[in-house]
This record gives structure tokens, C-alpha cells and sequence, in this order.
């Protein structure tokens, strides 16, 4: 069966829309919820983070939001059992993303399988070093038909994007700044420059822009330099702010005056 990711780019080649939400927060059994509000809302593609103590790519919104998760008790044993339940009713793609401790306690082919068995169809793993995908984890990766999704930024060299490139499918995230995630009111000329360069390097993998996408500005501005856009910091304000998962959601769909 075609993998999920690229199911959707085949179907659909431009104003992508994934969102990120925090496993475990804001309570240990919203999981189930929010990806299922999320999927009747027409968005595309949904992040699950795993929630860790020390998540170094994230700002202070999603730290926050790991803090509490992992208070509540979240754990990736737990939610691989909510993923589990739900698999038969989820269409879209889940990719997990998580930082590489937690998965190396987990243990890594323990963790793909689980990924496989629960409909999960790719993951992102910020901290884990390039070379060490490719001599260590593409292998096993690939044998449970998962995609590993890398990052850039805006420092990464031309030759390391295209490295990413050859060796990884799926699509790529491009990080719109090398600070850690959370909102922006718009991107600069310095970020659209980065945007245009990346374009003309003519990748063969789709890129979808992440980090600091909160309205609509930011996020026409992403839909216009890739396939898509990542929505989280917002996202996970708005679950701390409202007093349900689809008011939220709702609120969500009006900031960034999508139309689904």
C-alpha cells in the first residue's frame, strides 16, 4: 500500500496545510480528539509530538505544552495505544515528531514497528545527526515503509540540502528561521530570499515551510515558496486558551482564514 505522504502529494501539489499539536497536552487523553477534529476540519497532514524534558528546537509555547503532557503522564507506550484505537478512521498522514532519547529508550525498530502498526506514516527527529540516518536508521526505517522527514534552515549548506535530498523522501521541512519555533507576524525579505533560493535549486522533494506561521500573511507567504505550510506554536496556544479542542480547532480555522 502507497504510504501515506506520498499519497497526499500526488493528490495534491500546492496549500498543503499540516498542524502540530503535543501529545498528552492539554489533557493526557486529547489525542484521539484533536486529530480527529483536525481531520474533519480538512486539514491535511497532523504532527504528533512526543512530549520531552528537554526539546531544544522548540520555543517556550511547545515546551510549555511538553512540560505539561509529560505531567499528565503522556509516554510513547501510551501513545502508540491512542494511535492504535484510532488507525481505522484516520486518512491523512500522522508523522510523530520526537527528539531522539525518548525513541532510543523506546528502542528503535521497536518504535518503527509501532509506528507501522498504528498508521503512522512518517517521523521527524530534529536531533538526530544526518550521517547517523544514513549508516544507522534508513535501513530499518525503510523496512517498516516509514519516511523520515529531515529540517533545514536557512544556514544549511547547498550541499547538505541536496545530501537530504537524494537520500530522504516524502517531503522536506523547511525551517523558516534557524531560532526555535513560535508565532511571527510576517516573514521578511531575508526569509523570502531563503524561500526563493531553496525553490531554485529545483529539489525533487516537495517542502513544506515551518516555524513562526500564525495568520494568514505567514501562512499565503509559505503556500506561495512551497507545497505547503506547519502550523504548531499557534495551534498549541489555542488549545491552552480554549475551553474545548473544537472551539480551538474553530479558532484556529478563523486566524488563518482557511478555507476548507
Amino acid at each position: 500500500m502507497m504510504n501515506k505522504i506520498d499519497q497526499l502529494f500526488a493528490q495534491k501539489h500546492n496549500r498543503i496545510l499540516s498542524i502540530y499539536f503535543t501529545a498528552g497536552f492539554p489533557h493526557l487523553e486529547d489525542t484521539a480528539t484533536i486529530i480527529n477534529e483536525l481531520q474533519a476540519n480538512g486539514i491535511d497532514m497532523i504532527e504528533v509530538g512526543i512530549p520531552f524534558s528537554d526539546p531544544l528546537a522548540d520555543g517556550p509555547v511547545i515546551q510549555a505544552s511538553s512540560n505539561v503532557a509529560l505531567r499528565n503522564g503522556m509516554s510513547l507506550k501510551l501513545l502508540f495505544s491512542q494511535l492504535e484505537t484510532l488507525s481505522a478512521n484516520v486518512r491523512i498522514p500522522l508523522i510523530l515528531m520526537g527528539y531522539l532519547n525518548p525513541i532510543m529508550q523506546y528502542g528503535f525498530e521497536n518504535f518503527c514497528r509501532d509506528c507501522q502498526r498504528t498508521g503512522v506514516a512518517g517521523m521527524i527527529i530534529p536531533d538526530l545527526p544526518f550521517k547517523d540516518y544514513i549508516e544507522a536508521y534508513k535501513p530499518i526505517a525503510e523496512r517498516y515503509e516509514l519516511k523520515m522527514i529531515m529540517l533545514i534552515t536557512p544556514e544549511t549548506s547547498e550541499e547538505r540540502i541536496r545530501l537530504i535530498d537524494e537520500h530522504t523522501d516524502g517531503f522536506i521541512y523547511m525551517v523558516s528561521s534557524a531560532a526555535t519555533t513560535g508565532a511571527q507576524q510576517s516573514f521578511n525579505q531575508q526569509k523570502q530570499d531563503y524561500f526563493q533560493r531553496i525553490n531554485e535549486m529545483n529539489l525533487r522533494n516537495p517542502r513544506l515551510i515551518g516555524f513562526g506561521i500564525s495568520n494568514k500573511d505567514t501562512l499565503e507567504s509559505a503556500f506561495a515558496h512551497a507545497s505547503g505550510a506547519i502550523v504548531g506554536s499557534r495551534f498549541v496556544s489555542l488549545l491552552a486558551e480554549e475551553k474545548d479542542v473544537e472551539t480551538a480547532v474553530n479558532q484556529l480555522i478563523r486566524t488563518l482564514q482557511i478555507t476548507v
